[in-house]
């Protein structure tokens, strides 16, 4: 075993030896299909601390020379047909690219450095072939290929971390592209080239270095989805056995959409079981100034679409024009394009919208702009719990005076048009109520749709809450509405302890008039 060459499978063992870990060696087959196929250049980018290097050190495990049966035996993977086809069957070359962007100050010297160590070991391990150039790489893969018809599998860690440590050095980032592309492309010898990482591969015009690779990302994981992060089914079972509050886990560390297939956060979702508390730890394992860095850009509704965001509203976007880099921005699009890979937000496929995934991440965009020029957006935020004590005790005028007042400082950021623009003020206003209530929009109850539902957490003691929003008509409008199309009917359980509450905006007046009620049912 050497260090780049077959490696020990100690990492992967130690990982499912750890007192939570979850299997996912079912990607094993999924990989075993890809094996000597046009198919076998996979790149699969999702955020960091999402279990990327566990499961390369799992592919290095399964594929590589040291007999990992033991290891396996007691895993998914073990029940599947194909289970000992591809068992320990290859050379295995694992490269973790940090590793050696550490080691020297230039990308040139790291590169020297890294198909140096290499060749070392495979001439250690190949010593009978005769090698044209034991100092060319991929010469001398080729050579032993050729000569005793070896197959390597190439599983490459943290791929792409010159493009996030050297953002602007185009240059060696080019350099970078063209070493992987001279190792891997169109050679014999790769049975299957696994990389992973945060960002996916770099575009270069309209030729791609790495143009052979199939593309899995948070965007669209196809098949891959269920490997991305832990499974709401998995998550269940792991708050059965830890005895924590399941719906709670869900708001904290829930909330990324990968091709329909609801994904938590694996890391925090292991920190919050082991200390028995719920709390921001995959934010801290780095800091918020990289998230401050992007949602400051100086680019065209940014601004806006930020404090959509951070509203709970959906926002449209365009993916498919982003770079794959950290630098080169053409719209506010790019900009949250690159937050969805880096994990800040998640990407509905269906109707190509973003959004903020859970409690966990909302948080770090609120600690992003307590500062730097988000005065009147934080100053909504702070004042949201007077706003909803107000709301509860049927105080209609001071609803409707910190609506005003709340507009008056936003005008630049919301532009009313709209009850959809209503709708993005009305769910910042009330944002602290996310502390007592899941607040959905636009949910199906009775004969329609109600503008914005407030249903009380397990441990809250608030009533529950039906909103209705009008533009340029009357809250009699909007209470009547509540009662005539029975939006009450989905909230059976709560009608003992229900408000319905009706708010209405004139664009001619620009003035915010609220009608507050208890819920009678006899009525």
């Amino acid at each position: 075993m050497g260090m780049l060459l077959n490696p020990s499978a100690e990492s992967y063992r130690m990982a499912v030896n750890s007192k939570i870990y979850i299997d996912k060696s079912m990607l094993i087959s999924v990989m075993n299909e890809c094996i000597n196929t046009s198919q076998r250049f996979v790149c699969v980018s999702r955020p960091r601390r999402f279990g990327k290097s566990i499961t390369a050190d799992m592919l290095c495990a399964y594929y590589g020379q040291e007999d990992t049966d033991s290891l396996f035996r007691t895993l998914k993977i073990s029940g599947s047909p194909d289970y000992k086809k591809y068992l320990n069957k290859f050379q295995v070359i694992h490269l973790n690219m940090i590793n050696f962007m550490d080691k020297h100050d230039s990308l040139e010297g790291s590169l020297d450095y890294l198909q140096k160590r290499l060749l070392h070991e495979l001439k250690s391990q190949f010593s009978g072939v005769d090698c044209f150039d034991w100092n060319d790489l991929p010469s001398v893969l080729e050579d032993i290929y050729n000569a005793v018809h070896v197959k390597f599998v190439f599983v490459i860690d943290e791929w792409d971390c010159i493009f996030r440590r050297n953002k602007n050095d185009t240059e060696n980032q080019t350099l970078y592209l063209d070493f992987l592309r001279s190792l891997l492309k169109d050679k014999v010898y790769v049975a299957l080239a696994y990389m992973t990482g945060i960002l996916p591969i770099k575009k270069y015009g309209e030729h791609s270095a790495l143009n052979m690779f199939k593309e899995i990302s948070v965007a669209d994981a196809g098949v891959y989805a269920e490997y991305t992060g832990f499974t709401e089914e998995e998550v269940r079972e792991l708050c059965d056995k830890y005895e924590m509050d399941f719906d709670e886990v869900k708001r904290w560390y829930d909330g990324y959409n990968v091709n329909d297939v609801s994904i938590y956060n694996p890391k925090s979702v292991v920190e919050a079981m082991l200390s028995k508390e719920l709390g921001n730890y995959w934010t801290q394992t780095e800091t918020y100034e990289a998230l401050k860095e992007y949602i400051q850009a100086n680019f065209d509704g940014l601004r806006d679409k930020v404090v959509q965001l951070i509203a709970d509203e959906p926002v449209k976007v365009n993916i498919l024009k982003f770079q794959n880099d950290m630098t080169n921005f053409g719209s506010a699009d790019d900009v949250l394009t690159l937050l969805i890979h880096l994990g800040y937000l998640t990407y509905n496929k269906a109707d190509r919208s973003c959004y903020i995934p859970n409690e966990e991440v909302r948080q770090e965009f609120i600690n992003c702009i307590e500062d730097g020029g988000w005065e009147n957006v934080m100053s909504a935020i702070r004042s949201s719990e007077r706003l909803l004590e107000d709301t509860l005790k049927g105080n209609e005028k001071a609803v409707s005076d910190a609506l005003r007042e709340l507009h008056y400082q936003n005008t630049s950021l919301l532009t009313y048009n709209n009850e959809n623009s209503l709708s993005c003020l009305l769910s910042l206003a009330f944002y602290s109520a996310k502390k007592y209530y899941t607040i959905f929009r636009e949910l199906e109850t009775g004969e329609g749709f109600a503008d914005l539902v407030f249903i009380p957490l397990k441990h809250s003691d608030k009533p529950a809450m039906l909103v209705e929003l009008k533009y340029d008509k009357s809250v009699d409008t909007a209470i009547s509405q509540i009662k005539e199309k029975r939006y009450h009917g989905a909230l059976t359980e709560y009608l003992d302890k229900l408000i319905i509450v009706g708010i209405n905006y004139d664009k001619n007046t620009k003035e915010h008039t609220c009608r507050i009620e208890r819920f009678n049912a006899e009525k």
